[in-house]
Parts: C-alpha cells; structure tokens; sequence
C-alpha cells in the first residue's frame, strides 16, 4: 500500500504574521461600518452616506493599478508598511471633521488610498505564501483574518459608541492600525524568480483584458454590489426600523464565515470547486431574502449566517481561480484589480442601493440585491461554461487536491 503523500505546509511564520497584521489592520477599518451613523447624525440622508461612504472607493480604484504594478515590479513589503503609516496618519483626521462638507470627503479619499496600499499588498502577501495544492484552503484561513474583526468589529463599535462616542471610536481604530504597522515591520519579502531579460514584470491592462479572467471580473463586480447592501446600510436599516442590531449580524456573519473557512476550508479543494460555488451564491441571495422581510431579531441573524456562509466560500473560490489564471509575472496587478472590482461595486451600489431605499424602502433594496446575486450567478456560468467548452478558462472544474489515502 502506497504512503500518503505529505500535505503542502500552511502554517509558516510570515503567512501567520501576515494574517495577523491583517486581523489588526482590518478591525482598524472594519469599526468604520458604524461610519454612516456618523454621517446622519450630521444630518446625512442615505443617498449622501452612500456617497461620502463610497469616496474611499473611488481613492481606492484610482490608485489599485498602481499599487499592483508597483507589488509586482518592486515587492510587497514596502507597500503592507507604507499604506500601515498612511493608515495610522489619516483616522485622526477623522477627529477633525464636524460638519457635512468636502472635508469629510477628503478624509475618506485619504483612508480609501490606505485601504488600497495595505489590503492589496496583504492579499498579494498571502497568495504568495499558500501552496498550489492547498490554494483555495490556504486563500480561505488567510481571508479569516479580516472575518474576525467582522465579528468583534461591530460588537466592539457598539460597546464603544455607547461607553464615549465616535470621538473614542476613532481612537480605538488608530489603536489597532498603530499596532498593525508596527507588526508589519519584520514582515519578509517574499521570494520570486528573478525577471527574465526583457521581461517587465506587472501589467494591469493585460490583466484586465485576459479572456478568461473577465467573467471573473464581472462576478468579482457583481458580488461587491450586492454585498454593499449590508455594509453600508446595515447601520441605518438597524437605526431606521430597529431590528436586530448591527454587532448581531455582523458577529453571525463572521463566525459562520469563520467557521467554513478554518473547519471545511477544504472542502472546495477535495469535492470539485464548482459543487461549493454556486450554492454559495444562493445562501447570499437567501439571506437578502430574509433581510427583505425580517421585523425581528432572528431573521437577521439568520441572515448573518447565511451570509457569512456563502461569502466564506464564495470569496477565497473567486480570489484562487484569478491567482491560478493570471500569469505568475503579473499576480499582483490581478489582485490588485481583484479587490479594485470590490471597491468599484461599493462606488456604485452605495448611491445606486440607498436610492432605492430612499424611493421604495429597505424591504425592496434588499430583494433587489439577492436578485442581482442570482442573475450574476447565472450569467457568469453561461459565460465561463463557453471558456471552459474552448479550453480556455481552467480553475473551477475539478479539486486541486485530491483527498489524503
């Protein structure tokens, strides 16, 4: 009888200190959810929240192809540190902002270029560190680390706004990104091979073009759209109609989206990703489902599971299949487009979704949502099935690895 054959390593020391200082920094930017409560209580309606919420996103896309080039060409490392500093500078400012006003909006261009330089550079960080064989699990225990702060973020900013206000609740986010920086520091540079001659590594529009990386560009756009629908308005929907409460959910969100992740994170890996995919996107849309006619606290919650669920396979799923189909000489500028789409769906869904909040309600917001889930789901798989019938998508079809004798 043939030995096993001896699982990939996961657990080195820069992946775990990588995750760590993107636990760190993300409860840094994830206690910003209760950020819409701010703004109407400077006397913002939901379409200017979705507006000033959606400033970091525009930041954010203007400078990802930038960023991904410069990961590629010139490493991850100063980028992790840099946008860390950027971070720690710009949240004060958030101290000194006390009216409606471009003020507010250039703070949030600020933190959306710190959001890109940090979270693109740890996502690029990340997938280098993962083994092949174990991709889509390495990706998914790597995307853990910005689940916790979704669960402790939004209890945490509860506690907070309710103990001293939102004066010490940017105090707290400085905390955690201050501490966030200064792990980074003894991050190594991951190791690549050397660029061929005349090679030049990074090329964002390359990336962008590549036939079989487009429907996962549309899925990618899609998914960040639907999901604005409780990030950004999860906070007045629980303000406005008072059910449930905003640490709820995003607590149920993250331990089911925990749970998945670190106990079957293999799963996709060992059964065929395809099978784990799409019901993934059906647990999306029926918990927006749920969101659209919940007047209790249990519905949310439930929502929160389902959520959580579907996101936590739907996400790490979608960021291997562009890690595996983008050539290795230009992965940081996939990645960096990657999370691009999701900040380009939060610059569109937030003014989009709280329009039709402010015209029909939140009710009809979120059936919306869970109906573009299921119309995206649908499109893309027509559209990869026709690359996969051409040979020309791979990823998606069969598992990674195969199961241990």
């Amino acid at each position: 009888m043939t030995a096993p054959t001896p699982r990939a390593r996961l657990l080195t020391l820069p992946f775990v200190l990588a995750a760590v200082v993107s636990l760190l920094q993300g409860m840094s930017f994830f206690l910003f959810v209760h950020f819409p409560r701010f703004l109407t209580d400077l006397g913002a309606n939901e379409v200017v929240v979705g507006f000033v919420v959606s400033a970091a996103a525009v930041a954010s896309i203007a400078v990802r192809p930038r960023v991904g080039i410069a990961a590629d060409r010139r490493g991850r490392r100063p980028l992790i540190v840099s946008g860390g500093a950027l971070n720690a500078a710009v949240i004060p400012l958030y101290l000194t902002v006390h009216s409606l006003g471009p003020w507010v909006v250039v703070v949030r261009l600020l933190h959306g270029v710190a959001s890109a330089l940090v979270f693109t550079a740890l996502f690029i960080y990340g997938a280098d560190h993962v083994p092949e064989s174990r991709r889509t699990e390495g990706l998914a225990l790597f995307g853990a680390s910005s689940m916790i702060p979704m669960a402790a973020g939004g209890w945490v900013g509860d506690a907070v706004l309710g103990a001293g206000g939102f004066r010490v609740l940017f105090l707290v986010a400085l905390g955690f990104a201050a501490a966030g920086l200064v792990l980074s520091l003894p991050l190594p540079e991951p190791r690549r091979a050397a660029a061929a001659p005349g090679e030049t590594r990074g090329s964002f529009r390359h990336a962008l073009a590549q036939r079989d990386l487009v429907p996962l560009w549309f899925l990618s756009f899609a998914f960040a759209v639907v999901l604005t629908g409780y990030f950004t308005f999860m906070r007045t929907f629980v303000d406005e109609t008072r059910v449930g409460s905003v640490g709820s959910f995003f607590a149920s969100y993250a331990m089911a989206a925990l749970a998945v992740r670190a106990l079957a994170g293999w799963l996709p890996d060992r059964v065929g990703r395809r099978r784990v995919f799409y019901p993934s996107f059906g647990a999306i849309a029926a918990a927006f489902v749920l969101l659209s006619m919940a007047h209790t606290a249990p519905p949310v919650v439930a929502a929160g599971v389902l959520c959580g669920i579907g996101a936590g396979y739907a996400f790490p799923i979608l960021y291997a299949m562009v890690v595996e189909r983008a050539d290795d000489a230009e992965r940081g500028s996939a990645v960096a487009l990657f999370t691009a789409l999701f900040d380009a769906g939060t610059l569109a869904g937030s003014p989009a979704l709280g329009w039709l909040i402010v015209r029909f309600g939140y009710g009809p917001m979120f059936a919306t949502a869970a109906a573009l889930m299921v119309a995206s789901a649908a499109l893309f798989a027509l559209w990869d099935g026709d690359l996969r019938r051409q040979g020309r998508a791979t990823g998606l079809d069969e598992p990674v690895a195969a199961p241990e004798a």
